[in-house]
């Protein structure tokens, strides 16, 4: 493509809007996670590994429950929110329909945590921990961001995003300053979250003039049964994500899961990287299927994550260092095995929603994750009386690479390329 032709692309109005939503998310996704990154070496060393493990493990099980209230809503709302933004009357339908389902999920989540609590020592010795951190479940309910990737108005998800982060930045400088402080990080993270979500309720009534209203039972039933395909994906993601920590804060400890998360902290803030490129073609792909536009994302993608993983295996003992001091080096290796994941996930990603689900082929996308997720639960649990970080960290790899083949034989055989 020649500079005249990018020139072309940006000053049409359907790039031109791409490209806007591009940057919003991708400003977003910067701050976002250079955010934590200010935080992380502070509190890494102010809550110690132990502590900090604890507070991942809690965050880890309540994404169980984050999964549950988004019911595969990230991907099937985003859609029918974009192909219908032009009708008022149906977003208002999808999005009362939306919000009421997350409600009810919600109140079921928090009664399940309850009933953990109450019958789990585990969970029942550090309780404060694990309510604390369910504000996050709350919080992600009420923030529709669905619904802003699909009206194509991601700009309100920046500032909302910032504001908060910026909020919680503070916030653990002043209230963090000892080990037994650990219960203040997922109270602190919450608020903030629950502050973006009452924020961006009131920016869906004022500027875009949708208001919550009892939607027919018919109605809420479709929406619901039309996201179970996307749920049981999400779900199935979860397992070979969230699930590596929970299982080992059950089988190796508080310890090992601090060390784990430590890498997984930064694996996660790679893939986020892409985040934006995904949420941006995604609602683009749905209305365009613009499969030329789709490759040449994948290839410079690719490219770029070449180089990063390169990096990120080179220079893995001063991130280590640097991030989260001396102490925390067994994280080291975890994050070099997970440097050699993400060279697989980010292509499998872009090969998922945005090309095989807007293609009609979301069996694959869907099914390549719930085939992943049950052979690396089967692996998890095989490896339970000898599991660690290192192992947990091998299983992410070849899990990703099963997802990944499935979905590449899809393409072929459906002839998508």
């Amino acid at each position: 493509m020649s500079i005249r032709d990018l020139m072309g692309l940006i000053r049409s109005e359907e790039y031109r809007v791409l490209a806007e939503n591009f940057l919003s998310l991708s400003t977003l996704q910067v701050l976002v996670y250079i955010i934590p990154f200010i935080t992380l070496p502070y509190l890494t060393r102010v809550l110690g590994v132990y502590n900090y493990g604890l507070v991942n493990f809690a965050i880890a099980f309540n994404t169980y429950f984050i999964i549950i209230t988004d019911y595969g809503f990230n991907l099937s709302a985003v859609r029918e929110i974009s192909v219908n933004r032009e009708d008022p009357h149906r977003v208002s339908e999808i999005f009362s329909s939306v919000m009421l389902i997350k409600g009810i999920l919600a109140t079921l989540s928090f009664c399940l945590l309850l009933l953990v609590i109450l019958n789990i020592p585990r969970f029942s010795v550090n309780w404060q921990v694990y309510i604390f951190a369910f504000g996050l479940v709350i919080g992600n309910v009420i923030f529709p961001t669905w619904f802003y990737q699909g009206m194509e108005r991601m700009k309100y998800i920046t500032v909302l995003n910032v504001l908060t982060n910026l909020i919680f930045l503070a916030a653990i400088f002043i209230f963090i300053r000892r080990p037994s402080d650990y219960l203040y990080v997922p109270l602190l993270q919450s608020m903030g979250t629950l502050t973006a979500g009452v924020i961006s309720q009131w920016i869906i009534r004022a500027r875009f003039n949708v208001r919550f209203h009892l939607p027919p039972l018919r109605t809420v039933y479709e929406t619901f049964r039309d996201s179970t395909q996307f749920f049981l994906s999400r779900v199935s993601v979860s397992i070979y994500t969230s699930s590596n920590s929970f299982f080992l804060g059950l089988f190796a400890g508080n310890t090992a899961v601090g060390y784990y998360s430590a890498a997984e902290k930064l694996y996660t803030a790679a893939q986020g990287l892409y985040s934006p490129l995904m949420q941006v073609t995604y609602p683009y792909m749905a209305k365009t299927r613009n499969r030329a536009f789709h490759r040449k994302v994948l290839r410079y993608s690719l490219i770029l994550n070449t180089i990063l993983c390169g990096g990120i295996i080179l220079f893995a003992p001063t991130i280590i260092g640097i991030l989260f001091g001396p102490q925390y080096m067994p994280s080291v290796n975890v994050l070099r095995l997970l440097a050699v994941a993400l060279m697989v996930v980010i292509p499998s990603i872009l090969l998922g929603y945005p090309f095989l689900a807007v293609l009609g082929q979301q069996r694959y996308a869907n099914g390549s994750v719930i085939i992943g997720s049950i052979v690396h639960l089967i692996m998890l649990l095989a490896v339970s009386a000898f599991m660690n970080i290192y192992i947990v960290a091998c299983l992410v790899i070849i899990t990703e690479t099963i997802v990944l083949a499935i979905r590449v034989y899809g393409i072929k055989k459906h002839d998508l390329w």
